[in-house]
């Protein structure tokens, strides 16, 4: 047999996953051989039905080296089913196949008719709710209306079912309106935690399945659910109002047995379910849990009970059709990380350092205390300069407080938050008599359960810190969505993830995760083609919207909404994901579409009464430059001695008008691009003559004879370089004036949210890579390394959240947004890009100037591990490369190019004429 085998078998990027939800789903997998030069040369998959083996799908050998997303074409698959697959491939090493390499997959409830479950809600508590407007948040208004007075608490959901006979499978399909956990006999479901997650959940719910067989016994089984607010009906976003999908918690379950005599059973939620109030007073996302351990009702959740005082619950006559099986990775546990200090005392309060902002909870390990006792613990990301206790978050309905009231237990009692999450690094815990030991406290962080993807270490201490610091935001941050904060609005800001996803997708598989987020952004899509600015958005949101005014009331805006567009593309680059941007391009169509009408039939404010001639009316008729949009959002020098709710409209107003156009030309650019891949040739080219149009139209408007622009900041200069707006004729002038901008700036950006991950880049590919290396190494404010010299363990939402002096603003100190710098690190420094998509071919490009003796780094792609290090002195660097089976690389460096099929290779390159940069400043 050939020396090769086939490894890392995926289905939809999972291994063995259950519940599959896709009715034609892909498989993927690697090649393995220590053989150099290998590739790929066909390939055989066989898919069978696992209990009677019957073959479905037996494509005969195909000669080519594809190996990932080969999509399944087959007879139909069945709702609730196993199958099993395996392949086996030729390679350049002969003529002989591998050996068969196997997996299995199972699918959910792949139709709404396939349900026989309705949902059920408990008896409501009521509660009184609270409503802030986005606008009276950013204005710095108090809100009208009354202060909450009631908490819900948790209601506890019991269902009996019988057995008739020894069970060979059983998957239980769960979700809630609301979050839950589920039980059989008293175990848990399993390990995921905040199911189902956050979803535009009138369009999309997420259904869980699990396997429970091993929980199950002869007789008298009890399916149990404890539900929570969660996001459906907890306080969430901007302004932490409550209720902004629905007041009443539900649940639908259906649980599917098959015996081993062959015969099946579905038993479902229905009006048999009885229903109590749970142990926690109240469990909300932003503002905690409080806990009674006293209230627990032991042994509800386990056969024997009796519930006959229960409450039944309502059946409801609700639409199934938004139900969808879950896609992806669940939110876990994916860390534990003791203290490095407990300081304080019993009086104000044990004050724990976790040496880390993370996303999370704490699980605190309690000596015996009287029944009744209260301890709390209260979160934040930072202290003040003295050590003291600051609330970095403000605004009400946020005081990531949990509190646990003592049962009095012999031996000590033990509690960890199930319904809540928080932002923090340190918590302050009151309600001991002792400071609890490294041992008994612990930070729990939580996050959707993503594999590491990649990583990178270099010779400079500061540079692995700012790489360390985007890997924990965007840990904190991809928890079931992709939030922009975790503490205050944990909102799935469109601008954020579309600047931050090519280094998300450095750092950890991210494909399934993005993909599900983008099936809520085309669900929140408004029907005249807007793309929402932030997704899952709450039927409160679009009522804010329609009352609003300024910022307050955006629905879509030029950077975000262009989202739809940018993330699928970058999926595509770094995962060769064509159903993605199948899947989105009728959203993609909608959104440019949305932005032309827009053009023709509104003109920026100050040309309304103007007099126009006929060229400037044909460009005016181009061009998306009106409405309200964030614009280069947080641009420094326009947060500059000015009040908060001020400072924030500046960038907007200057920068709106004339950054809207350029993602207009951008989206369009990449639909080209898209159009072709999708093979739909005619589409692209009408894709390319309409940017071209608008293109001209933005330079007759907005670039002058010089190269500059109508708006002096750098980031217009930055993005107009970046999207190809101006004229190559004036290129070299407008990129001069950047340099000067950002010199007499002392070498500092001034690039706000959507500009800023392409400023490096831009000054890299003008000829002034040396200025690029050092706003790099920039250790003043705005600059990366400031931060990481001044204490930050994530990335700041705000270059300056911490003063010179230690002072912190109130601010997030985890917004991962500007941690799109690690793609540039990747990419420049380590030096390695994708040349085809999903790294089948990639270049090697490192930039031995940039001031650092040697890198380290690996990206585990779809076709294997890709790993480089490269050293260095004043005359000569060595550089390491693994390039995986069935890839190859392109070394490209001073005009010169090798390309290198699979294996280790080393190679020695003289540097005479590439001096190695000084750095600045040092970690501290």
């Amino acid at each position: 047999m050939a020396e090769h085998s086939c490894t890392r078998l995926r289905v939809e990027y999972l291994e063995s996953p259950l519940g599959l939800g896709v009715s034609a789903p892909r498989f993927s997998w690697r090649m393995d051989t220590t053989e150099p030069g290998v590739v790929q040369t066909g390939y055989e998959i066989e898919v069978r039905e696992a209990s009677s083996g019957l073959l479905l799908w037996g494509k005969e050998r195909r000669d080519t080296g594809a190996s990932v997303h080969i999509v399944y074409g087959g007879a139909p698959l069945s709702s609730n089913s196993v199958y099993d697959w395996r392949v086996r491939t030729w390679s350049s090493l002969g003529d002989e196949p591998s050996e068969w390499s196997g997996g299995r997959f199972e699918t959910g409830l792949l139709q709404a008719s396939d349900w026989q479950a309705r949902w059920v809600e408990p008896v409501q508590v009521p509660t009184t709710v609270e409503r802030w407007s986005l606008f009276d948040w950013v204005m710095g208004r108090q809100p009208d209306g009354s202060i909450i007075d009631r908490l819900r608490p948790t209601q506890l959901l019991r269902q009996r079912f019988v057995l008739e006979a020894p069970v060979l499978r059983a998957r239980l399909y769960a979700t809630a309106r609301g979050i839950y956990e589920a039980q059989v006999n008293g175990m848990p479901a399993d390990d995921q935690v905040l199911a189902p997650g956050f979803d535009s959940y009138e369009q999309r719910t997420s259904v869980q399945c699990y396997d429970i067989t091993a929980a199950l016994r002869a007789g008298e089984n009890i399916l149990a659910l404890t539900l929570a607010d969660g996001w459906w009906a907890g306080r969430i976003g901007l302004t932490g109002s409550s209720a902004q999908w629905g007041d009443s918690t539900a649940a639908i379950w259906q649980l599917e047995i098959d015996y081993t005599n062959g015969d099946h059973a579905v038993f479902a939620s229905d009006d048999t379910v009885r229903s109590a109030v749970g142990p926690h007073e109240y469990a909300d996302l932003f503002i905690g849990e409080r806990f009674d351990r006293r209230a627990i009702i032991e042994g509800w959740s386990a056969p024997g009970f009796d519930d006959s005082e229960w409450s039944a619950v309502t059946v409801l006559g609700d639409d199934l059709s938004m139900l969808a099986s879950f896609y992806g990775e669940p939110v876990r546990r994916v860390a534990d990380l003791q203290p490095i200090d407990v300081s304080g005392n019993q009086d104000s309060g044990f004050i724990v350092d976790f040496g880390q902002v993370i996303t999370g909870r704490v699980r605190l390990v309690m000596p015996q205390l009287p029944a009744g006792t209260m301890v709390s613990l209260e979160h934040t990301e930072v202290l003040d300069p003295q050590g003291a206790w600051f609330v970095n978050i403000e605004g009400i309905n946020k005081e990531q407080t949990d509190v646990y009231i003592a049962a009095g237990l012999p031996g000590g009692e033990v509690y960890e938050p199930s319904f809540t999450f928080h932002g923090f690094r340190y918590v302050r815990i009151t309600g001991l008599t002792a400071a609890p030991t490294n041992e008994n406290v612990r930070g729990i962080v939580l996050g959707s359960d993503l594999e590491t993807a990649g990583s990178i270490h270099t010779s400079d201490a500061r540079l692995n810190k700012l790489h360390q610091n985007a890997v924990w935001s965007q840990r904190g941050n991809f928890l079931s969505i992709p939030t922009d904060c975790p503490q205050r609005e944990r909102a799935g800001w469109s601008g954020d993830i579309q600047v931050f996803a090519p280094s998300a997708t450095n750092n950890a598989h991210v494909a399934s995760f993005l993909t599900r987020w983008l099936h809520n952004l085309r669900a929140d899509q408004l029907p005249d083609g807007r793309v929402p600015i932030y997704s899952p958005r709450s039927p409160f949101d679009r009522t804010q919207a329609q009352t609003g005014e300024g910022l307050g009331a955006i629905v879509a805006a030029a950077g975000w909404s262009d989202a739809i567009v940018i993330v699928p593309w970058v999926l595509y680059e770094r995962y060769a994901d064509q159903r993605v941007l199948e899947e989105n391009y009728e959203a993609m169509l909608a959104w440019v579409d949305y932005q032309a009408r827009t053009a023709a039939s509104e003109v920026p404010a100050e040309l309304e009464d103007a007099s126009l001639n006929e060229q400037r009316r044909k460009n005016q008729a181009l061009l998306y430059n009106t409405g309200d949009h964030f614009g280069d959002w947080l641009a420094p020098s326009t947060l500059l001695d000015r009040p908060f709710h001020e400072a924030i409209g500046i960038a907007p107003q200057l920068t709106s008008e004339i950054i809207a156009p350029m993602f207009q030309i951008r989206s369009l650019q990449l639909l080209g691009h898209i159009a072709r891949v999708l093979g739909r040739p005619s589409e692209a080219d009408a894709f390319d003559v309409r940017r071209s149009n608008i293109r001209a139209a933005f330079i007759d408007e907005y670039v002058k004879s010089d190269g500059r622009l109508t708006c002096d900041l750098q980031g217009p200069y930055v993005l107009a370089l970046a999207f190809d707006v101006i004229p190559n004729e004036l290129r070299a002038s407008t990129a001069a004036h950047l340099a000067r901008l950002i010199s007499e700036n002392g070498n500092r950006l001034d690039t706000g949210f959507v500009s800023v991950p392409y400023l490096l880049d831009v000054l890299h590919d003008a000829g002034y890579s040396e200025l690029a290396t050092r706003v790099l190494w920039q250790s003043e404010s705005p600059s990366w390394l400031y931060e990481v010299d001044h204490g930050a363990t994530t990335m700041w939402e705000s270059w300056d959240a911490v003063a010179a002096d230690g002072t912190a603003r109130t601010v997030s100190m985890n917004h991962y947004a500007f941690g799109c710098v690690d793609d540039w690190l990747f990419r420049r420094v380590a030096g390695v890009e994708p040349v085809l998509p999903g790294y089948r071919e990639f270049s090697v490009a490192p930039d031995f100037s940039v001031g650092l003796q040697d890198v380290q780094a690996h990206i585990d792609s779809l076709y294997g591990l890709i790993e480089i290090a490269w050293s260095r002195n004043e005359s000569t660097a060595t550089l390491e490369l693994t390039v995986p089976p069935n890839a190859r690389a392109h070394i490209r460096i001073e005009g010169a190019e090798e390309t290198l099929a699979s294996g280790f290779h080393v190679r020695n390159i003289g540097l005479q004429d590439i001096p190695l940069a000084t750095r600045c400043g040092s970690l501290t």
